[in-house]
């Protein structure tokens, strides 16, 4: 009866919401490309490849979930070199990024509505060997056709955050029944271990292994490289200082700009550089800088010829930012100022680089209780303890050198999860 109930309300909240998904696709033209497969609606290329062999489903939301996802489907395949994968993602920023990534024996697809007669259509099509589900994503009809046909589902890198968790538990009737379904339940930590027994999961089936983020794959030596040679096409030298904010979300381009402005005066040879979480908000973080009074250039349109150079550039491409936070000094970690959730801080930590993040990093508790205990970063409070503190760390290169080393040693220590996982995962 439970499952009739939410049937009857998924449409309409659907329906209810496809406006605001309909000006989301007419904002991100991606959004438009392919979208007939969240109908599972796939094409000729498609459906032969998904013919050719049985696959892995696993499904990885967005950005952050794609880099675990790719590192389990490599390590996997490195214990099992004849496993084949169907990944989905749901954005299509982490669609882009899979179609550069994804090995050419696996199929990318975007993950289909949750109705019963799109999952049962998607099911006869792949007809998936194990479903992997990276983090939370608990999709009732998904996870139940998977358990009907007798198809193992497995959750990798498990965290529940503070909101997260009260609409979990609000939900409960749901969550126990569908929890009950998925072995092992692969945690980052320990409380969200608690927390997703405390739901309903078997506590047997509950396995605390860390974060699967610390486990990216070491810098490249020249990692840096391409995001200099940028700089250097609009006349930015080497030795300039690079302030990087970087997977920024609306309030934190202003706030980094306001405080760009007043260290310039005591560091001339800073430079901005801003990397939006969404490409597609290029255009409104333009305007923002225009009403800062900063001249700016995207990073799109580097390759024009003759181009001066601007207050600020603006990476408006896929892909590259690890690159930019490779050539950075002092990086700030968006979605944590003017946000609520927190980008990963482990990619600029990966490189050495001093991270700042803002009070706003509730998607990484465990995370930030290891880097907090061995002083390997900085939280602030509000703008003005952000502006103190990237005054601090420009001036005294010294400072910047031991977070960005003892960063590190918390990365290095940690890694081996992905590892874990597939062990679990068999």
């Amino acid at each position: 009866m439970i499952w009739i109930f939410y049937n009857l309300l998924f449409p309409v909240g659907f329906l209810l919401l496809l406006p605001k998904f309909l000006t989301r696709m007419a904002r991100r033209g991606g959004y438009r490309r392919h979208f007939e497969q969240r109908v599972g609606i796939y094409g000729r290329n498609t459906s032969a490849r998904l013919a050719e062999a049985r696959h892995i489903w696993i499904h990885a939301v967005s950005v952050g979930e794609l880099f675990v996802a790719l590192r389990f489907i490599e390590e996997y395949r490195r214990k099992n070199p004849e496993a084949r994968f169907v990944l989905s993602t749901t954005t299509s920023t982490g669609h882009t990024l899979a179609e550069q990534k994804l090995d050419l024996c696996d199929v990318l697809i975007y993950f289909p509505v949750d109705l019963p007669v799109v999952m049962n259509r998607v099911f006869n099509i792949i007809k998936p060997l194990k479903l992997i589900l990276v983090e939370c994503e608990f999709w009732p009809n998904f996870v139940r056709q998977a358990h009907k046909r007798g198809i193992p589902v497995s959750l990798i890198n498990g965290r529940i955050s503070d909101s997260s968790f009260k609409g979990y538990m609000a939900l409960r009737p749901f969550t126990r029944r569908l929890l009950k379904m998925i072995e092992p339940v692969c945690m980052q930590g320990r409380q969200d271990a608690e927390r997703i027994i405390a739901m309903g999961a078997r506590p047997e089936t509950v396995k605390t292994l860390g974060t699967a983020k610390y486990d990216l794959p070491p810098p490249e030596m020249n990692a840096a490289e391409a995001a200099r040679a940028v700089l250097k096409k609009i006349s930015v030298p080497d030795h300039a200082l690079i302030l990087l904010g970087g997977s920024t979300w609306p309030g934190e381009e202003e706030a980094l700009c306001k405080i760009y402005k007043n260290l310039r005066a005591w560091h001339p040879e800073l430079f901005l550089v801003l990397v939006p979480r969404h490409a597609e908000r290029r255009d409104e973080v333009v305007r923002t800088l225009e009403t800062q009074g900063l001249s700016s250039v995207l990073r799109s349109k580097t390759d024009a010829a003759a181009l001066t150079r601007p207050d600020v550039l603006i990476v408006d491409t896929t892909g590259e930012l690890m690159s930019f936070y490779a050539a950075s000094d002092v990086v700030f970690v968006g979605k944590s100022l003017c946000e609520h959730g927190g980008q990963n801080p482990i990619e600029p930590a990966l490189f050495g680089k001093a991270v700042v993040v803002g009070p706003n990093m509730e998607n990484f508790p465990a995370v930030m209780d290891d880097f907090s205990a061995a002083n390997a970063l900085r939280q602030v409070s509000d703008f003005q303890a952000l502006e103190k503190t990237v005054a601090e760390l420009l001036t005294y290169p010294s400072i910047r050198t031991q977070l960005g080393a003892a960063a590190r040693r918390v990365i290095e220590s940690r890694r081996g999860v992905i590892t874990k996982m597939v062990d679990a995962v068999g």
